[in-house]
């Protein structure tokens, strides 16, 4: 899928003011309202832009541990019913099928260490093939962004 110049900065204007107004948007390109939003349009259409969201500061509701959990299944079988369970859960925000000793790394966001040891105990190793898990929290984060690094 190949973006043109216009394309990209849109893109990284929406990734770090998405609630810029179609007006301010044209402006920012030179472009007329109707044409920036008409291009923005597209791009969805394409699948460019998947969607939109508030970005939510996780400690203040709550959700005061990050971990990285690493998954190792025991045979292929079992990963359809593993991906569908990490689908369910809330608390994981991001899976990655990863190279290496284990097969998946997990990003979650928890209330506590007894929040993440249900969801360990209780959610995780209670599935068919699991092997093992292993644990990491994060003691604090330096840096977390969704913006990519999209060069014009």
């Amino acid at each position: 899928m190949s973006l043109d110049t216009l394309d990209l900065k849109i893109v990284r204007r929406l990734m770090h003011q998405g609630r810029m107004t179609w007006s301010d948007l044209a402006n920012s390109l030179g472009l007329s309202a109707p044409a920036a939003a008409d291009r923005v349009r597209r791009l969805e259409e394409r699948g460019v832009i998947q969607g939109y969201s508030a970005l939510i500061e996780p400690n203040s509701l709550g959700y005061n541990l990050t971990a990285f959990v690493s998954v190792s299944l025991e045979r292929p079988e079992h990963r359809d019913a593993f991906l569908q369970k990490i689908g369910s859960l809330a608390e994981i925000q991001e899976c990655h099928h990863v190279t290496g000793e284990d097969d998946y790394l997990l990003k979650v966001r928890c209330r506590g260490t007894q929040d993440l040891e249900r969801l360990i105990s209780e959610e995780l190793k209670s599935l068919p093939g699991l092997l093992r898990t292993r644990t990491a929290i994060a003691l604090s984060t330096v840096k977390e962004t969704p913006a990519l690094p999209i060069r014009e």
